[in-house]
């Protein structure tokens, strides 16, 4: 078997399959007797379908499943603190190599409804957002594609023993997902692998909040999944104050790409807007919005803010717009031409709203939280055992 290494945490690791396509199954497996092509697609098969040890894997001679285990490991995520709401969100914060840890979380639309996956990209955003919990905790690491494909098998992990499955992905947790593009495309060609879990790229949301290279990037090369841009406001001078990392990405820049990518892809792009009560819902943030819509096929998503407590801006707390503030924002936008969306708030009771990742739950209207202390599934090591 060829010696593979993880790419971030040093050497004289086990390499992790999780992260592994099929030809590097198959570039893996070579050169051992025995080890067939087909083995490759049988492993791949296995990890997609929940196995998190070798001895699950019964469809391998035992010979192979010892060797398997003395030369790789499954999975590499350690351990897994889980939080519930009432309305069914699900918030997982995921232990990984080298102390970093991100939240990940499994939207329900509704009882018998579709099940969706957020997932997260960095541990930590350089972004900065002030609006956000994650872009004010800093910034540690992108994470590897084997980081982001584990929350999709640990989440679809909590669902099958229901006789369910998630169905859609939105790439919209913590981080600059295209920060981190390489990883991020490399996860979506596993998940999206129709030998594995099968995923339609039409079923994959990507939110970013403008890389406009990256934009490029992806309209040339893929991948090709839904594209959000959160925009917040379409003022640049207000949204560079609100979005200090942005400032490398003027919006004339990122509408550009917009086009390019809506060209190449033919998809509609969606541009999500954080409302600040007081701050960006404003007739002039109507106007900015509807001239930067303009020659693009958009659907504006508004997203009044999810409560921080410590979060501020111009050194005031912000605040969540009342609904006759949204409702109006919303007449404003339509009346200027705008297809309008508001979002339907999940997952505040264990801070696993839009904004709210790495944040402790506080209980209370809002808080119906069953917090269970940890997962079966634990923490892997180069010494110990696979997971049970």
């Amino acid at each position: 078997m060829q010696k593979y290494q993880n790419s971030w945490n040093g050497t004289g690791t086990r390499p992790i399959l999780s992260g592994m396509t099929i030809p590097e199954l198959e570039e893996a497996l070579a050169g051992t007797p025995g080890k067939a092509p087909y083995r490759a697609r049988q492993i791949f098969s296995r990890i997609s379908g929940g196995a998190c040890s070798f001895e699950e894997m019964t469809n391998l001679p035992l010979p192979l499943r010892k060797e398997l285990a003395e030369q790789f490991r499954i999975r590499g995520i350690g351990a897994v603190e889980k939080q519930e709401d009432r309305d069914g969100t699900v918030k997982l914060r995921l232990g990984l190599p080298g102390g970093a840890a991100v939240e990940t979380v499994l939207l329900s639309s509704g009882p018998g409804e579709r099940l969706t996956a957020c997932l997260s990209t960095q541990a930590g955003c350089p972004v900065a957002c002030v609006f956000c919990k994650t872009g004010n905790t800093g910034f540690l690491r992108n994470l590897e594609a084997w980081e982001i494909v584990e929350q999709v098998l640990v989440l679809s992990g909590l669902v099958r023993g229901r006789g369910k499955q998630i169905s859609h992905i939105v790439v919209m947790g913590m981080g600059e997902p295209l920060l981190n593009l390489p990883a991020l495309r490399k996860a979506l060609e596993i998940l999206c692998d129709p030998r594995g879990l099968g995923f339609s790229k039409r079923k994959i949301t990507v939110s970013t909040s403008g890389i406009y290279r990256s934009i490029l990037d992806m309209a040339e090369n893929g991948p090709r999944t839904e594209l959000a841009l959160s925009i917040t406001t379409a003022r640049e001078e207000l949204r560079r104050r609100l979005m200090p990392g942005s400032a490398k990405n003027p919006l004339d820049r990122i509408k550009e790409a917009l086009k390019v990518y809506q060209e190449k892809q033919k998809r509609r792009i969606t541009l999500e807007t954080v409302l600040l009560g007081g701050i960006n819902t404003t007739e002039a943030d109507a106007r900015a919005l509807a001239h930067f819509a303009r020659g693009l096929y958009t659907l504006v998503n508004l997203i009044p803010w999810n409560p921080v407590a410590e979060l501020r801006f111009d050194n005031k707390p912000l605040r969540k717009p009342p609904a006759e503030e949204t409702g109006r924002f919303r007449r404003m936008l339509e009346d200027l031409g705008l297809e309008v969306s508001i979002r339907y708030r999940r997952g505040r009771g264990v801070c696993g709203a839009c904004g709210q990742l790495g944040t402790a739950p506080v209980q209370g209207d809002d808080a119906a939280v069953a917090a269970l202390p940890l997962l079966s599934y634990r923490s892997t090591t180069d010494s110990g055992s696979q997971p049970q």
